[in-house]
């Protein structure tokens, strides 16, 4: 194809968009969608996309505000498929940046098109400075600011700062402490992993601004992406083992070691009754992870001590900060539609009329385990998680409820034990393993046992998608991973469980399902 079909192709394309109504039925998206798809699919451009880029810039004053955002975040698409090297069509989109600055200047605050403004300029590195300058003249909150300025930062080599990027730079006020061991991880990371970490970073925090945009650009402005007070830290007195806690519940568990035995809890430690494996108890949590190890007498339960008592804030951070931004990414309630209130709905109708114990499994920090206790009472419940740090605060707020330091995909649990699972925000946590995971709650529910369980599914936007999907956390570097419903089904039909309630707002996907015979 020559150049000048090509740009004759794209010019068709976007007429076909500017002459859209508006108010038809997804008559708007739809074109921009088949516009979207010549010159950018899933990441990557096409040939299409160096001319389309001039031809974008050319139409950015000639359509109304409302297209002029959909525009400007599919030239922010292009030049982020060529991140870290920017090329050919990185130059033609920069070619644009007075247009790109004089639109923003009059945009007006917090609306769409300042949204996907802001992500357009953050693929522009080379004119960071005129555009932080204008930036500045603008009312623009600090988290978008300071998406703003990381999105276009260069990696200093001798004072880099990754990993606390997400969802903004401004969300992670660390104490001394907390900085002093991120330097220390940082500085134990060879030149390729720095650079490799940085510029996940960088990809994740343009991502989240360009979800946030694109949201704004399909719907309406977004709403503030208010956060919780992050709280201190629940004080730990390592006097306290906790092992009554457990024995209410002891029937329900058996060893992760032989895979069989009962457990005894006593003192400081859980002990297998057949294989003689003990498991030590601290604060009201017992270790029976995979990192568990058999302990020479009852009262050694230093190493478990020496562990919560080392914790940073990072539980309170992610109630008070992280969840509610990745509630907004993950499942699209970037207008705040879907609130706490209607979470605990949910959660407190379908366990109404429940028999049994009931495991709160991957409880985080424990907001939800609140609920779970308030609606069933605190002495059927138990938690599990894999982080520790979230199980300090959790035992803290809810200090009725004993923990369990342990896998969701090997539950030390005997089959058929609980009345109810509850799986709260937490499957896309170990996406890989979900049909693991979902299998595991299959099998320690008893026949008639109630799953109630909320995680998020795939956006059906193309565009949409590719912007959850780059997000780069710790659990997963390879980036984010979400659901379809239909997988999600066939994994709880696997493990016998038939779906009796569901309500899917946004991408969010909240169920309830009931484990038959």
């Amino acid at each position: 194809m020559t150049d000048s079909s090509a740009h004759e192709t794209v010019a068709e394309l976007v007429k076909s968009f500017a002459d859209a109504q508006g108010d038809a039925e997804g008559a708007l998206r739809d074109s921009f969608l088949r516009l979207a798809d010549a010159v950018w699919r899933d990441g990557a451009l096409t040939s299409l996309s160096e001319p389309a880029a001039r031809v974008l810039i050319e139409q950015l004053d000639l359509v109304d505000d409302e297209r002029k955002g959909y525009l400007a975040v599919l030239l922010g698409l292009l030049a982020e498929a060529e991140y870290p090297t920017p090329g050919p069509v990185t130059a033609e989109v920069s070619r644009g940046i007075d247009t790109y600055l004089r639109l923003l200047g009059r945009s007006g605050d917090g609306q769409p098109l300042t949204f996907a403004l802001l992500y357009l300029l953050g693929q522009l590195p080379a004119e960071r400075d005129r555009i932080l300058a204008a930036a500045d003249a603008l009312p623009l909150s600090a988290s978008d600011r300071s998406r703003l300025v990381r999105a276009s930062q260069p990696l200093d080599p001798d004072d880099p700062d990754v990993g606390r990027v997400w969802p903004a730079p401004t969300a992670w006020d660390l104490d001394a402490d907390e900085r002093a061991f991120d330097e220390r991880h940082i500085r134990s990371l060879t030149p390729d992993q720095l650079r490799l970490n940085w510029e996940n970073d960088t990809r994740t925090v343009r991502a989240y601004s360009g979800a946030k945009a694109y949201w704004a650009v399909r719907n309406r402005a977004p709403g503030p992406e208010s956060a919780d007070k992050l709280a201190s830290a629940p004080a730990f007195d390592g006097a306290e083992t906790g092992a009554d806690l457990f024995t209410r519940h002891a029937a329900t568990f058996r060893c992760p070691s032989c895979d069989a035995g009962p457990l005894s809890f006593n003192g400081s430690s859980a002990r297998c009754q057949r294989c003689a494996r003990a498991y030590p108890i601290a604060g009201g949590i017992v270790d029976l992870s995979a990192d568990a190890v058999t302990r020479p007498g009852d009262d050694d339960t230093a190493d478990l001590l020496a562990q919560l008592a080392a914790m940073p804030r990072l539980g309170l951070h992610y109630e008070a900060m992280l969840r509610p931004a990745y509630l907004r990414l993950a499942g699209s309630n970037w207008g705040n539609d879907v609130t706490i209130a209607d979470e605990d709905a949910f959660l407190r109708r379908n366990l109404r009329d429940t028999e049994g114990p009931v495991l709160d499994l991957a409880a985080g920090a424990g907001r939800w385990t609140r609920i779970v206790a308030d609606a069933v009472g605190a002495d059927r419940v138990l938690a599990v998680d894999m982080a520790l740090p979230m199980l300090t605060v959790l035992r803290g707020s809810v200090p009725e409820v004993p923990a369990v330091l342990g896998s969701a995909l090997s539950l030390p649990f005997d089959d058929a034990s609980f009345g109810v699972v509850n799986c709260w925000n937490a499957l896309q946590a170990f996406p890989d393993d979900a049909p693991a995971a979902i299998a595991e709650i299959g099998r320690c529910l008893r026949p008639g046992g109630r799953l109630t369980m909320m995680t998020f599914r795939w956006d059906d936007d193309p565009i949409g998608r590719h912007f959850q999907a780059t997000q780069y956390f710790p659990s997963r570097p390879q980036g984010h991973l979400l659901f379809e419903r239909a997988d999600i089904s066939r994994w709880l039909s696997d493990a016998g469980l038939t779906v009796r309630e569901q309500w899917c707002p946004g991408t969010f996907v909240f169920l309830t399902a009931e484990r038959t015979a």
